[in-house]
């Protein structure tokens, strides 16, 4: 049977690589461990922790080779995937507006509700839009000023965007039409992004990825989750995105946003003409055309970057890992047991077993 045991909470001055492996290096002596006797490590997501060639992995790995890194099954891979999508500047951009708008509408609880619109309460239920106009603070100076909170950065608000789109238009409109006070001013403020192209072009983008990659969350999240089932989820998730990358799915998902475009009136782009950033100054982006940057800078560098991260949580090595070590589930009786792979498990840890 395996016993887990919490070791201990420790707080750092800094988190550079050194003085948090430092921090790790104390703690285990304090309980006469050290780190040629690791025998995996994990993150829970956070940005800095990520990465193959990370600086603190290398130190661990170096001092303890058998330090094989494993993902952390109870994290939300959620998380990751919006944090990913947020480090292409497109995905930053609209991860920023979307903030605004989520901000907006928890300004304006109340009113959507007084307003009569069409899925109002829908609308509040899904975003959770419980706070009221007294709560939020109208009159706090960061009211002008967007910040990244949760709300903002939700994988559940990015999949609900583009199926609210007209109920959440309408509400703007009716706000926006006021010209009068606050509300009306942020209404338009909000407005000048949400009705863009590349708005709607990046919450299908994000939409779709992510419908690709809900099974695989979900499955991690399941505690009697059997590994080798996901580390075959991981595989299917992978191919999908590596099709979706295709040049034919480029023009089938093209036309998908033009049509969504069409029919909300949405202002079309000539994809032969040249990029003009929304909201932003051009001399910080090269001149190229609205299909380059539509193409190669959002549409495949934002599926890339999600294929690198499930290439560098499920490597050839953590994935062989994982499957050898499913041989060890007790359910259904160690149903699962397998002989071979027992002795494959143990050459990966050669300090401890002789094969």
């Amino acid at each position: 049977m395996a016993v887990e045991r919490f070791l201990g909470i420790v707080g750092v001055e800094d988190t550079t690589p050194l003085t948090i492996k430092t921090a790790i290096q104390n703690l285990l002596t304090a309980h006469s461990l050290s780190f040629s006797r690791v025998r995996g490590l994990g993150y829970d997501g956070a940005c800095a922790m990520k990465g193959y060639h990370n600086a603190l992995k290398k130190i661990i790995v170096d001092e303890s080779p058998s330090a094989y890194y494993v993902h952390c099954f109870a994290h939300q891979l959620q998380v990751n995937m919006v944090a990913v999508a947020k480090q292409n500047v497109h995905g930053g951009w609209f991860f920023y507006h979307l903030q605004y708008l989520m901000d907006f509408l928890v300004m304006c609880c109340e009113k959507i509700r007084m307003l009569g619109v069409a899925q109002a309460e829908y609308i509040i239920e899904t975003f959770e839009l419980k706070e009221t106009e007294a709560e939020y603070g109208l009159d706090r100076e960061s009211l002008g000023t967007p910040c990244d909170t949760p709300r903002g950065s939700r994988y559940e608000n990015v999949m609900h965007v583009i199926s609210l789109y007209p109920a959440i238009w309408e509400i703007l409109c009716m706000i926006g039409d006021e010209h009068n006070g606050i509300k009306s001013l942020r209404a338009q403020e909000v407005s000048y992004a949400f009705e863009t192209f590349e708005f709607v072009f990046i919450a299908h983008l994000l939409q779709t990825i992510f419908e690709y990659t809900d099974g695989l969350c979900s499955a991690l999240q399941k505690r009697d989750q059997d590994i080798v089932n996901a580390i075959d989820l991981v595989s299917a998730t992978k191919k999908r995105l590596q099709l979706l990358r295709e040049d034919g799915e480029w023009e089938s998902f093209l036309q998908k946003v033009t049509s969504f475009c069409v029919k909300h009136d949405i202002e079309l782009v000539d994809m032969d003409g040249l990029y003009d950033p929304i909201g932003r100054s051009p001399k910080f982006y090269e001149k190229a055309t609205n299909l380059h940057y539509y193409h190669v800078d959002m549409f495949l560098d934002v599926i890339d970057s999600q294929l690198r991260e499930l290439d560098g949580m499920f490597d050839e090595v953590n994935t062989e890992l994982l499957i050898c070590m499913a041989a060890f589930n007790p359910a259904d009786s160690f149903a699962a047991y397998d002989e071979e792979k027992l002795v494959k498990l143990a050459h990966f840890y050669p300090e401890d077993f002789s094969v």
